[in-house]
């Protein structure tokens, strides 16, 4: 028989000690670690077998996906949410979550809301405020083996929680939103998920570096990871999915927040482009790919004289360093003195680009604001080396149907292999920056 051993198991991270100790090594936190005893060479002798299932006696016409009428939503899930799945959404504070899984709760017929961080008038005002007419299971409880039997008697198609933060049992260690209390809570739900095909929409709270908060684990035992991304205090949300064990990770929901939730935008570069602003010198319009989705966003840039000795560079949805590296190119391969120049680069619509494919709109847009030349009906887009060269960009078909479709006229892009249909649209290709300069 094998011989029982202690450990010591920190109720906060979970972490493994041999002996016992004040502090955490691995969270700093003090007097959390906790004696067990565990059974070391343990062997399935005298477990119960478990019954293997043929795959190709399993029926899954009756399981068909569970349409939100959310089409945005809908369509990053890849057509609706599939029965027994876990479905985890995050993002920051105040970015939309639970209003975004309220209008979801009130579309479906068969759907459980479980909320522990607000009261059920609370929920109350915030449904009547998105829909009056509305018909919603709610219930307002912390207590995990509650929520989980009330689930069992109910049998819902949907169940909401937010958050998994909140939820608390009795039979694992640690405070709420702990390590050992998330992992705990996580496990119960996803068993009884698979075990009685309920879907799971769990709502997670993120850390300051915008990461999921609690245990890695997290996203790996749930089948769908959701983030809803966007400024606090912008419009526009999108949501962006990151694993999807039922569908493609290449879709994006873009929203816009009003006074009655989130409102599905099916067009949503025509509300990024500002018409009235496209005629003025310093902006610039480029394609992006959100997903398999391209968006045109216009760039703003706006140069003056520096005050000072040093001067500044500035970014409002724009990564700052790669400002730095472009504002080089345009000094040493465009001959541009920018030495004695502030720079401001601004996205419209408070949308974050990542992509190096916005390299050649900023540039022209600081050349634009620079000797105020204007760059009326054209798209740019193109990824710049340090040489001055530009390089070529992926989906360049998709992003020139796209500027054709709304209207524009000419589409600067990287010399490549493809031949396209431009139609209606002028496309000037061009090797280096120093040709895209001369079509200003």
């Amino acid at each position: 028989m094998a011989k029982p051993t202690t450990v010591f198991v920190c109720s906060d991270c979970g972490h493994k000690a041999a002996r016992w100790q004040g502090k955490c090594p691995n969270c700093g936190e003090w007097n959390t670690l906790e004696e067990q005893r565990q059974v070391a060479g343990s062997s399935s002798l005298g477990a119960k077998t478990a019954a293997p299932v043929d795959l190709a006696s399993i029926n899954i016409e009756d399981r068909c996906r569970i349409v939100t009428g959310i089409g945005e939503f809908d369509d990053v899930v890849g057509g609706g949410v599939v029965p027994g799945s876990l479905v985890l959404l995050g993002g920051d504070p105040g970015i939309g979550k639970s209003t975004l899984a309220l209008q979801l709760s009130m579309n479906v017929k068969n759907i459980l809301y479980v909320s522990g961080e607000e009261s059920v008038h609370q929920i109350k005002l915030r449904a009547a405020r998105i829909r009056s007419d509305h018909e919603l299971q709610v219930l307002s409880e912390i207590d995990l083996d509650a929520v989980l039997a009330t689930i069992e008697a109910r049998h819902p198609e949907i169940v909401v929680v937010d958050s998994i933060q909140t939820m608390y049992s009795e039979q694992s260690s640690g405070v709420a939103g702990g390590v050992a209390q998330v992992t705990n809570a996580v496990q119960k739900i996803m068993r009884l998920a698979k075990l009685l095909h309920i879907s799971f929409i769990i709502i997670g709270h993120v850390t300051k570096e915008g990461y999921l908060a609690g245990p890695k684990t997290l996203e790996h035992m749930v089948d769908t990871v959701l983030y809803l991304e966007g400024e606090r205090f912008a419009s526009f949300r999108i949501l962006r999915c990151v694993k999807n064990r039922f569908g493609t990770t290449n879709e994006v929901g873009v929203f816009e927040m009003q006074g009655q939730g989130l409102a599905e935008v099916k067009n949503p570069s025509q509300l990024f482009l500002d018409e009235e602003q496209l005629k003025a010198s310093g902006n610039a319009i480029t394609s992006v790919m959100e997903g398999s989705r391209a968006l045109l966003l216009e760039i703003q840039a706006l140069t003056s004289a520096s005050n000072f000795g040093y001067p500044k560079r500035t970014t409002a949805g724009f990564d700052a360093n790669r400002l730095q590296l472009l504002t080089a190119i345009l000094s040493k391969r465009a001959g541009l003195n920018l030495s004695n120049q502030d720079i401001y680069i601004n996205v419209v619509g408070g949308i974050k680009i990542d992509e190096p494919a916005a390299d050649l709109a900023v540039a022209l847009a600081i050349v634009s604001s620079l000797k105020d030349a204007v760059m009326a009906n054209t798209v740019v887009v193109g990824e710049l080396g340090l040489s001055g060269e530009v390089r070529f960009v992926p989906n360049l078909e998709k992003r020139i149907k796209e500027a054709q479709k709304l209207g524009f006229k000419r589409f600067i892009c990287p010399k490549g292999k493809g031949n396209f249909k431009t139609g209606q649209i002028d496309v000037l290709p061009v090797k280096t920056l120093a040709e895209a300069i001369k079509l200003l």
